[in-house]
């Protein structure tokens, strides 16, 4: 009883490794697998990428240029507190010909600025990278600091409308 017992059990180990290699669940089978990824995984995985990305895109896009708009109206602010207090100091404010670059720098041209100060390390350019404006007398207050927008031409819509300090 004995010999046959290990005469069926030494028949049956090479039908079995066949059997796993077959089935795909042999050490051979596992070494091929181990190799990498096959092109449909690689396929499904750029589609899902691709999906994501038109769906996200415009998101962060729109994110962008609301940013820009939301640092222009900041700047704007900021450079109309620093005029603010040029008029305090000096009972006036600077000149057109003086423009913004009197609260950098001590105006020689147009009326005296008695008690000038820096008020301004550096003008800011806008967001756009174009330089605010500034009118003295202005046309929708008494002095008005704006940006052309995204377009950098007076009006516009959108990312492009001008950004000013009557809004």
């Amino acid at each position: 009883m004995t010999a046959t017992f290990t005469r069926s059990r030494t028949l049956g180990l090479p039908r079995l490794k066949r059997a796993q290699e077959r089935s795909g669940a042999g050490p051979a089978a596992r070494g091929r697998r181990a190799g990498g990824f096959t092109l449909i995984e690689i396929m499904v995985v750029l589609v899902i990428i691709g999906v994501l990305a038109a769906l996200i895109a415009p998101n962060v896009l729109n994110r962008a240029s609301d940013a820009r708009v939301t640092a222009a109206r900041t700047d704007v602010n900021n450079l109309m507190q620093a005029l603010k207090l040029y008029k305090l100091d000096n009972q006036r404010y600077p000149s057109a010909e003086q423009g913004l670059e009197a609260l950098v720098r001590k105006p020689t041209a147009g009326p005296a600025a008695p008690n000038w100060k820096p008020y301004l390390d550096k003008l800011p350019a806008d967001p756009w990278g174009k330089p605010y404006q500034y009118l003295n007398p202005g046309l929708k207050g008494e002095i008005d600091v704006f940006s052309f927008g995204g377009d950098g031409q007076a009006g516009g819509e959108g990312n492009d409308a001008d950004i000013g300090s009557w809004q």
